[in-house]
């Protein structure tokens, strides 16, 4: 038996609960880990509430990421006793995820964890620190130079917001942060952002071109946030977008994209190639800061993250949520 948050299907709906639930109920999988730490991401708390279509399968375990130690293995590429971690794959949607004790999972999924890092330090990053890395690196590579002029990060008091500032800044780019919380300047000014604004700026419906103000930006939001966005960016400038918090419609025109040459990029971190998973980690390990993590985290023992499921829905928390699953 081991213990697990586990999401099933009632009269009602759906409904999440923290219990034990025996091994022989794992799926199928090369590799058995034991889970450390995981982290309770957007679309984890979507699942566990239950208010968006997240799961696939049921029953379903949740978690969309978790880092471990190997305890089984039947593939030759890890052993008993190594350091692993999992971003994505469909895990905690289709295949049960890492908000439980045990995890048993395709090899292919797995990464070593890099050594710069321990589990829990992997966990504060997690899916959100790693797709923040990724749409850095699609940043550098539509060539958004630090002289190009200011990057704007939207949705910058959360896990994937706060940890793009920390980056951006850290790389030496003017890093300008949008948040519907202006409460937590002085927390995303300690990040690294050099100016913060207001997102009610970017909520109503935009022009198709506004004063060309960002060199590039990281939309975590979607929807009228990412179209206003995408209408204010210069010549030649990119916008990674790799979240729908906002919503998942867009209401812009091509304008930004044909008459100034905007490039919109998106950035898929559940299914990206495991060879470049393995760069965005290695980045991040010789990017970040280690002692500077805990400035972006709330920790929850397993038993507590259903709650913590729905503080994130209703806006009552920031930057990362950690969830201690070996207690």
């Amino acid at each position: 038996m081991f213990d697990a948050v586990i999401i099933e299907k009632n009269d009602e709906g759906q409904a999440a609960s923290f219990r034990q639930i025996a091994l022989d109920a794992l799926p199928v999988g090369d590799v058995l880990v034991k889970v450390e730490w995981s982290t309770l991401n957007y679309k984890d708390a979507l699942a566990i509430t239950g208010k968006g279509p997240i799961v696939k399968s049921w029953p379903m375990v949740p978690g969309v990421d978790f880092a471990g130690t190997v305890v089984e293995s039947a593939s030759p590429d890890f052993l008993p006793g190594d350091k692993v971690l999992l971003n994505g794959w469909g895990v905690g949607e289709k295949h049960w995820g890492g908000l439980a004790g045990l995890a048993r999972v395709s090899s292919e999924w797995l990464i070593r964890l890099p050594a710069a890092f321990s589990a829990r330090q992997a966990m504060i990053l997690g899916t959100a620190g790693y797709t923040a890395m990724l749409c850095v690196m699609a940043l550098e590579h539509a060539d958004v130079k630090l002289n190009d002029g200011p990057v704007l990060v939207t949705g910058a008091s959360g896990g994937v917001g706060s940890i793009a500032v920390m980056l951006l800044s850290g790389l030496g780019y003017e890093t300008v942060a949008v948040t519907g919380r202006m409460a937590e300047k002085d927390y995303l000014e300690s990040l690294g952002a050099s100016r913060v604004i207001q997102r009610d700026l970017f909520t109503s419906k935009s022009r198709p071109l506004e004063k060309a103000e960002w060199a590039g930006a990281i939309d975590v939001v979607g929807g009228q946030v990412l179209a206003s966005v995408c209408a204010a960016v210069r010549l030649h400038g990119a916008v990674a977008a790799c979240g729908l918090a906002g919503g998942m419609d867009l209401p812009l025109t091509v304008a930004p994209f044909i008459l100034r040459g905007v490039s919109l990029l998106g950035i898929d971190s559940t299914l990206c190639p495991r060879e470049q998973r393995i760069r965005a980690w290695d980045r991040l390990a010789g990017l970040i800061d280690v002692t500077r993590l805990e400035e972006v985290v709330s920790e929850y023992p397993l038993s507590q993250a259903v709650e913590a499921a729905h503080a994130l829905m209703d806006g009552r928390t920031r930057g990362r949520i950690l969830i201690n699953v070996a207690g």
